[in-house]
């Protein structure tokens, strides 16, 4: 089974932009400053959230997810464990609704984002951006990508991405799972090809001032919509049509 969905970039402007070397310096450049700056502020909350986590529930304090990095070459994106020991089995990759798997610690910091924090650490190596596409599950890319939807990996994936301004604060808030349909089906039927779609819109804007404006409107978007939730959107068939 394959996902459906028209590449909106062609290979060749993907060869163009990766001869941008002053774009792909500042950037990372930007990215060090960045991950290493949030990485020192909030290495005491960082440590406080992985001793709750050992603390309240056997097993290690951080999640090692295996994700399809840049060219495709999986590595391994650092968590705050927020789930109990080998819960996440291959066909249960997507988190549900009230998921049984999340401890009562893990609710708490998944609610505040603190688990997502150590993923700084994946940014400042080098296996993330800070803006770029969400990276994806390295089982979900090995089963479910075509040759074409895998050009999405050619540029470094992100700890933001332009799914999370247009689907604030996900896709599921937006299209909750229906009745009878396990969450990972229903990510890989109708999810997964936005959030592709969304990757090639983004590959075809690129630019720093561009990862700039992202990055003002998710943090404006996450002030806004944590007092006021906002309008749901409808995931209609076309939005995944080729």
């Amino acid at each position: 089974m394959s996902l459906q969905l028209k590449p909106r970039i062609e290979p060749k402007t993907l060869i163009y932009r990766k001869k941008q070397p002053l774009y792909y310096l500042s950037k990372r450049l930007f990215d060090i400053a960045v991950s290493a700056s949030v990485l020192l502020l909030f290495a005491p909350l960082i440590l406080i959230g992985a001793l709750l986590v050992k603390l309240t529930s056997p097993g290690p304090a951080f999640y090692k997810a295996k994700r399809a990095g840049l060219g495709g070459k999986p590595f391994y994106m650092l968590k705050i464990r927020s789930m109990y020991v080998n819960s996440d089995t291959v066909d249960r990759r997507i988190t549900e609704k009230n998921d049984s798997r999340i401890t009562p610690v893990g609710a708490i910091l998944r609610k505040l984002k603190i688990d997502e924090l150590p993923q700084f650490w994946n940014v400042l190596t080098g296996d993330m951006s800070i803006i770029g596409p969400r990276p994806e599950d390295w089982d979900l890319v090995e089963k479910y990508y075509t040759p074409e939807q895998r050009l999405t990996l050619e540029i470094v994936p992100g700890l933001a991405s332009i799914t999370d301004l247009n689907w604030y604060p996900d896709i599921t808030y937006h299209h909750p799972c229906p009745a009878g349909v396990s969450a990972q089906e229903d990510y890989i039927q109708r999810h997964l090809p936005i959030i592709i779609d969304e990757a090639f819109n983004y590959m075809e804007q690129q630019s720093f001032l561009f990862d700039l404006k992202l990055m003002v409107q998710i943090a404006l978007a996450i002030l806004m919509y944590s007092w006021a939730p906002p309008k749901r959107q409808r995931v209609s068939l076309s939005d995944t049509a080729s």
